[in-house]
């Protein structure tokens, strides 16, 4: 910025006329001293960095500016009358006239254009080197929008790795617990075991007493007839179908803590998988970072591999919208309407211009003429050998008048034209600021919105965590919500980063850059 500011002092004290209106100083002063607002507390020293770095090294910046200094210098030629004219004269065989012998002349001339016409010339320069500048002005404003976008671009990646990073270190700790929980899972089966062992015993004890009683009854069973059969048999089938029954509660236990163990390992590698999936995000995620680093340093016009420092958060720009206030600077700042509005001026000082050179034009100029004496008895004795000077006078006379009216026209409707652009391009930016109010207030609902979601998600993420460590909930409802968690703060980052772009965009608009 203070390369700017010295570069355009410098400009000013060469080139700039001393008549020329002092007001557009105030406004390049105001200008330049606007060229950096502050975005925010935490990294403004960073990004007024980089924009300064921006405005010193960009090529188009210095394009504009060098523009605005060759306009400049078209000043003094238009306010510098023309070169006066000299004619000489030797004669190879002198003259004789009543003086002497006439042995050459000198004559001088300078041209005067009529009142005015310089002035108005002057003018006409004055309003295209305006025109120039409101011309730098633009691309300095679009390199600053540029550097903005491109830096909330920056800022959203490096939020956006971060999440990644910060999910990652989520995905340790549930893979923590989905161990824990597989290793509580893995003792339960052993303790089934040693209890199903104990039970088989006692069965196998009860089974032998009954067997024995069964026996003693089929003994006195066989003595009383074929009752006793019947008996025998349905006290087997009913022995059989318990011996069934507890084999089926034996083979349904130990499955049920198979599939136990099963889950809790498939847990485990779901984590891992997601996992993976995040570490490769994260490496893409870093890759076009350091794309957009390039970008970013070309902007700057310099090494692709300079270091840019990023914070670790993106705050919002305050700024408060006020409609008519915002279109009142337009009209006002905008250099878009500026340069037509200069050019339309230039335009009518050019017309002016040419009614002016439709008037005469006057020479006002001085004859010598170098006489020798003589020897004829004619000469006058007395001016023999006197040199002769005359004053003299000349008049143009415009007497086609075409092209003087022709010309005049067409600067009346180069006028017009520019009048015209002037109109079309402010309603184009009225326009334009109204979207700008419709897109703001839209990313202002949903930073508050992500913001509530992402409060909400949270506390929702801690009590699945917390069931899940208590063995009562499922991994896929924690992963589900921590998706929906890192959704959620990666809407609000570009959310804040777009609503940024945005406030820069109404900037632009009133060339606040």
């Amino acid at each position: 910025m203070k390369y700017v500011i010295r570069q355009i002092g410098d400009i000013k004290r060469r080139c700039y006329p001393r008549r020329m209106n002092g007001g557009i100083f105030v406004v390049m002063c105001c200008i330049l001293f606007l060229f950096m607002p502050r975005l925010y507390a935490q990294n403004s020293d960073s990004l007024n960095h980089y924009l300064e770095i921006a405005m010193q090294n960009n090529p188009a910046i210095k394009s504009a500016l060098l523009g605005y200094e060759a306009s400049l210098q078209r000043i003094p030629q238009v306010r510098a009358l023309e070169d006066p004219k000299v004619d000489m004269g030797f004669f190879l065989k002198p003259m004789t006239t009543f003086g002497g012998k006439q042995l050459g002349q000198l004559q001088i001339m300078q041209m005067f254009p009529w009142f005015g016409t310089k002035k108005a010339a002057r003018t006409e320069a004055e309003h295209m080197a305006k025109m120039a500048f409101e011309l730098f002005r633009e691309e300095r404003d679009a390199l600053c929008f540029q550097v903005y976008s491109q830096w909330f671009i920056l800022c959203t990646l490096q939020q956006k790795l971060l999440n990644s990073i910060e999910n990652r270190k989520l995905m340790i700790q549930l893979e923590e617990l989905a161990l824990r929980r597989f290793s509580s899972a893995g003792a339960a089966p052993a303790s089934a075991r040693e209890a199903s062992v104990s039970s088989a015993t006692s069965g196998g004890a009860a089974s032998a007493g009954s067997m024995s009683s069964m026996g003693s009854s089929m003994g006195m069973t066989s003595m009383s007839g074929s009752g006793g059969m019947s008996s025998m048999g349905s006290t087997a089938n009913m022995s059989g179908s318990s011996g069934g029954s507890m084999g089926g509660m034996n083979m349904g236990g130990s499955g049920g803590m198979g599939m136990g163990g099963s889950s809790g390992m498939a847990d485990v590698l779901r984590i891992q998988i997601e996992m993976a999936e995040l570490d490769n995000s994260i490496e893409s995620i870093s890759s076009e970072i350091e794309a957009e680093k390039v970008r970013f340093n070309k902007l700057l016009n310099r090494s692709a591999v300079v270091e840019i420092a990023l914070p670790d958060t993106i705050g919002m720009i305050q700024f408060h919208y006020d409609e008519e206030t915002i279109k009142e600077l337009i009209r006002l700042q905008n250099p878009m309407l500026a340069m037509y509005n200069e050019e339309a001026n230039a335009h009518e000082a050019m017309a002016e211009m040419s009614r002016k050179m439709g008037y005469p034009m006057f020479g006002i100029g001085i004859q010598y003429m170098l006489i020798g004496k003589s020897s004829n008895s004619m000469v006058m004795p007395d001016m023999n050998g006197n040199d002769m000077v005359m004053p003299m006078l000349s008049v143009s006379i415009p007497i086609f008048r075409k092209k003087y009216d022709s010309a005049q026209k067409e600067s009346m409707l180069l006028k017009q034209v520019s009048e015209e652009n002037y109109v079309n391009t402010l309603n184009g930016l009225e326009a334009e600021l109204y979207l700008l109010k419709h897109r703001l207030d839209d990313a202002l609902r949903k930073i508050e919105l992500y913001r509530k979601q992402s409060t909400l998600t949270g506390t929702t993420y801690e009590l699945v965590v917390r069931e899940f460590a208590a063995g009562k909930g499922d991994l896929s409802g924690a992963i589900q919500i921590q998706r929906q968690l890192l959704d959620y703060h990666l809407k609000e980052a570009e959310a804040v980063a777009g609503y940024n772009t945005l406030v820069a965009s109404l900037w632009k608009l009133i060339s606040q850059g």
